[in-house]
């Protein structure tokens, strides 16, 4: 079983939220990272392959977090996003693997010819 983390902080000047483990791991993730990487239906669809592509969402910023027992999060988003769960384990997936997500991230928009930078 994955531990509750020791503590969360939301950065606004960053856009990033801090996470810490007892174990001493510690990552930053950014709040557009977390966007378009959420675990919901909406983005990750309902099984392989309907993923969803997220762009625009280089200016998202999160409103807070709420507690789901003691297992996860969930994190409102200023687009009107909040069905996610954020469970510490995910977290910590997102924290370890966070380039390489990234670096996949920038490949499948620029494959779909989409852009990190909101459509005004």
């Amino acid at each position: 079983m994955i531990e509750q983390p020791t503590e969360i902080t939301l950065h606004q000047q960053s856009l990033a939220l801090e996470i810490a483990f007892a174990d001493g791991t510690r990552y930053h993730l950014p709040y557009e990272f977390l966007r378009v990487y959420s675990p919901s239906a909406e983005v990750r669809g309902h099984g392989p392959g309907q993923e969803i592509l997220q762009a625009g969402k280089q200016d998202v910023n999160v409103l807070g977090v709420e507690p789901v027992g003691s297992y996860a999060m969930k994190i409102v988003f200023d687009d009107g996003h909040d069905s996610g769960l954020y469970t510490w384990e995910y977290l910590r997936h997102l924290g370890s693997s966070q380039h390489t997500l990234w670096q996949e991230y920038l490949r499948q928009l620029e494959t779909a010819g989409e852009s990190r930078q909101p459509h005004h």
